[in-house]
């Protein structure tokens, strides 16, 4: 006979949101069922485990029974499902977790991380977005953000030379000249020669436009709300 806790995992590997839903019915305390018996575990919870494999329907299933009833639940590395989602790409999946649990966009792991780091650092430009609009204190507060060694998303992106998330980062607005623990801005980690020009290029437009405009629209630049979803149609360079 399998242990329920590694039927119910098996499950959610599997995605099959109603055998998952009949054995946390007959075993309601698996709800959580972290998996700290693993030498890999890293004590994520049913709830990390479906979501870093983005099985939505399971993900709605956990929370709707009270998965994230009174606090996000974090692993051993204080990462929460929100970031494991971002980190892995899963767009349907931070939606859904940033509608229901917005205060968890900027919660930092043990390294000072957080879920829009994650998604800068792998390069998912529309999680980016997703999690700058929902972030509680706004785009600006939240990219001012640092990790245990200062780096900031504009590092992370940068250093992955993710050049549809360094605009969206810089046009949300990022510090470019935001410097880490050892001094560094993140155009001095660009990861190719192509993203530090475009990078560069980034800084010198914007700077441009701001001494173009009048304070006016400055002004109303500054009041605007959320952040424009775009496409990978719009006009970026490769």
């Amino acid at each position: 006979m399998i242990d329920p806790s590694i039927r119910v995992r098996r499950a959610i590997h599997s995605n099959d949101a109603l055998l998952v839903k009949r054995i946390l019915r007959t075993h309601p305390n698996l709800l959580h069922n972290p998996d700290f018996a693993s030498a890999t575990g890293n004590s994520n919870s049913n709830l990390h485990l479906a979501a870093s494999l983005g099985h939505l329907s399971i993900v709605k299933l956990l929370v709707d029974l009270g998965h994230e009833k009174d606090d996000p639940t974090l692993n051993d590395d204080h990462q929460t499902a929100l970031m494991l989602a971002a980190a892995a790409g899963h767009t349907e999946v931070v939606h859904f977790l940033c509608e229901r649990f917005p205060q968890a966009v900027t919660r930092q792991d043990i390294h000072g991380r957080d879920a829009i780091m994650e998604a800068s650092l792998n390069g998912h430009d529309t999680v980016v977005q997703l999690l700058l609009t929902y972030s509680p204190q706004g785009a600006k507060a939240a990219l001012a953000r640092a990790d245990m060694d200062g780096n900031t998303a504009l590092h992370f992106a940068s250093s992955n030379g993710n050049l549809l998330v360094l605009r969206t980062l810089l046009a949300a607005g990022a510090e470019a000249t935001r410097k880490n623990t050892w001094n560094w801005t993140a155009e001095a980690y660009s990861a190719t020669v192509a993203a530090e020009v475009y990078l560069k290029g980034l800084i010198s437009e914007m700077e441009r436009r701001k001494r173009a405009a009048p304070p006016s629209q400055q002004e109303e630049v500054k009041k605007t709300p959320g952040l424009r979803l775009v496409g990978r149609d719009d006009d970026v360079g490769d």
